[in-house]
């Protein structure tokens, strides 16, 4: 298909003007036209980011509300608590299939009288669908095709976030509300997935433009893309759906265990407890763990894990150059026996041993508003 066809058949976010403005290199992902970097690169979006606040569209992501006694239901395909997810809270949580693989990683908000959620872009219609297919008929799932989402985060998001609504500049961690940003009513968390202090804020598609302008306006703001993006949630250490995590990988082996609320584990009655379970008290047959590479050589997703006799112990899922840091890193699984901090392996990279060694997750400090 000539390249034209395939950007024509693209969707586009309500930014996708901006984007263009800014002299975004843009790139397919999960369907949409997406900007990768702007001018500056990577990595200075990166930089800026961690030292400043750096503006994200997410708008590819799915958003979503639950009508009806949602949390109750929602608890039979999630394995934390979300009855007791209090009112104006949020939770990441997983969407569990019946064989205790991850369908899909998620927030879930809780607006009173509803839940609100926010899913990945490539699996929002496969979501959609399973929930529709699962939860009972008195509970209504509307999707929001109608707004855009915007990620502010950094250091000096909150001073940002704060000329507009000191409301929500006040917001603890995993709090959600919803505010007046610059004349429009947004539904506002504090959260991001970079590891820095931050915002993802809801707004109308209409009204999308203007509140992102009225951001980079500021003197704190730079636009960043999906690289960025990506080299602050691999130093975070936080996974990326489709690459770290997916219906063949389950919690106890993706080293997320934390997620399964106590109430949970007393009752097991989620999707795939039994084989969570199960892998919980036998132990998983491998582990997600973090890795950092001798020399400036990257191990991409796909790269073999070796053991030091050279034999395949595991597979890189993420990996890449950690600005923050001056060093290759990655994420990847071996077997539990390898998995203690420390430990020396070889990563398989177009066809050269390159030595490893276990490190703890995340690479960089989270720096979340508490």
């Amino acid at each position: 298909m000539p390249h034209d066809s395939v950007e024509n058949a693209l969707k586009t976010t309500p930014l996708d003007a901006l984007h263009r403005r800014l002299g975004a290199r843009m790139v397919p992902f999960a369907g949409y036209a997406m900007p990768v970097q702007y001018p500056s690169g990577v990595l200075a979006e990166h930089l800026h980011c961690r030292s400043y606040a750096a503006l994200f569209d997410v708008s590819h992501m799915g958003q979503a509300t639950l009508y009806g006694p949602a949390a109750e239901a929602l608890e039979r395909l999630v394995p934390s608590n979300m009855q007791e997810l209090k009112t104006f809270r949020q939770r990441y949580t997983l969407l569990l299939a019946e064989s205790g693989g991850i369908l899909d990683d998620l927030m879930v908000a809780n607006y009173g009288d509803r839940l609100r959620m926010v899913v990945n872009a490539s699996r929002k219609a496969d979501d959609y669908a399973y929930l529709r297919a699962h939860l009972p008929d008195n509970i209504r799932l509307e999707p929001h095709e109608d707004r855009a989402l915007l990620a502010l985060q950094g250091p000096l998001a909150a001073a940002v976030v704060g000329r507009l609504s000191a409301e929500a500049a006040a917001l603890p961690f995993m709090a959600v509300a919803e505010v007046s940003l610059a004349g429009t009513v947004c539904w506002i968390s504090r959260s991001g997935y970079t590891g820095e202090d931050g915002f993802e804020i809801s707004v109308p598609a209409f009204k999308a433009e203007t509140l992102a302008e009225h951001f980079l306006a500021e003197t704190e703001v730079a636009p960043a893309g999906l690289g960025a993006r990506d080299s602050l949630r691999l130093e975070a250490g936080l996974c990326l759906y489709g690459s770290d995590i997916d219906e063949g990988v389950n919690p106890i082996e993706a080293d997320l265990a934390w997620i399964i609320g106590k109430r949970r584990k007393a009752a097991w009655d989620f999707a795939g407890a039994a084989t969570i379970r199960a892998q919980l008290d036998d132990g998983p047959a491998r582990l997600r763990v973090g890795l950092r590479l001798d020399g400036r050589a990257l191990a991409r997703p796909g790269a073999e894990i070796l053991a030091l006799d050279s034999s395949v112990v595991g597979e890189i899922t993420s990996g890449g150059f950690a600005p923050s840091l001056g060093v290759p890193i990655a994420m990847g699984y071996v077997r539990p026996d390898l998995a203690t901090d420390g430990t020396p392996l070889l990563l398989s990279v177009r066809g050269r041993q390159l030595p490893a060694r276990i490190v703890p997750m995340p690479f960089v400090p989270h720096r979340y508003f508490r």
